[in-house]
């Protein structure tokens, strides 16, 4: 049996407690930490609270060759932790894809999603979102223009863009990272983002939440991560009001 638990956003405390009793009844457990990670928590911290061994594994184990969890989940109960929820994500749909195929039994115990935290957080009306897109940091002769392509058409439809920033094992994109490489983008893509809201330590007791142009934004400390940003498209009256109390638009 393969079981998918989400963790939800910020600690160990998020998970639910259906995914606890999974997580504790688990003959295994495996956590990744490439899509998200929950940065109230260490390792040492989950496996304490949970009572059980963590596996770490990396986006190579899961996409290239998952052919150990499937096979230790043929005769075992494993479990596959992730932060937020778990099939938000397409490279979990591919191993529960990949399971069901082997004729391998799975589940899904949901975890709170980002996805509509924000809303929560930021007012915005989860409707009005179009799709959303992932910031990669640049590399050396690479500076990829598809994130700015999915908001300048999101905008042209007056909808709100989820941007999910890139998380590397030694650094996390910051709001500030994102809102410099955005505005680059949209210069060479030829038009220009006029508000954005950074959000940071969605689910935390304190998390932080600022609306405004680049330069309102660049000038907010945020603090440590997770940050994700939001362009958003027209705001309806509540929308605004929303932000003007809750993210000092």
């Amino acid at each position: 049996m393969l079981t998918f638990v989400g963790l939800g956003l910020y600690d160990h405390r998020d998970v639910s407690v259906r995914g606890l009793e999974c997580i504790r009844n688990a003959d295994r457990v495996f956590l990744e930490e490439y899509t998200s990670r929950l940065c109230g928590s260490s390792v040492p911290d989950m496996a304490a609270f949970f009572g059980k061994e963590i596996s770490l594994i990396d986006r190579s184990d899961v996409e290239g060759s998952p052919g150990a969890i499937l096979e230790l989940a043929r005769e075992n109960d494993v479990v596959f932790l992730t932060g937020g929820d778990p099939m938000v994500s397409t490279t979990h749909t591919d191993l529960r894809i990949r399971a069901h195929r082997q004729g391998i039994p799975t589940a899904i115990i949901h975890g709170s999603s980002i996805s509509s935290a924000v809303c929560g957080l930021t007012g915005l009306q989860n409707y009005r979102f179009g799709k959303s897109c992932s910031l990669p940091f640049p590399a050396k002769n690479w500076f990829p223009l598809a994130p700015a392509e999915v908001i300048r058409t999101n905008l042209s439809l007056g909808l709100h863009t989820l941007v999910y920033l890139d998380i590397q094992p030694d650094r996390c994109m910051t709001v500030h990272d994102a809102v410099s490489l955005l505005e680059e983008m949209s210069e060479k893509c030829n038009f220009s983002i006029t508000l954005y809201i950074g959000v940071a330590r969605a689910g935390s007791p304190r998390p932080v939440v600022h609306a405004g142009d680049a330069e309102k934004i660049l000038a907010q400390d945020f603090g440590p991560p997770l940050h994700i940003l939001i362009v958003p498209g027209p705001l309806h009256v509540m929308e605004r009001e929303y932000l003007e109390i809750f993210g000092g638009l």
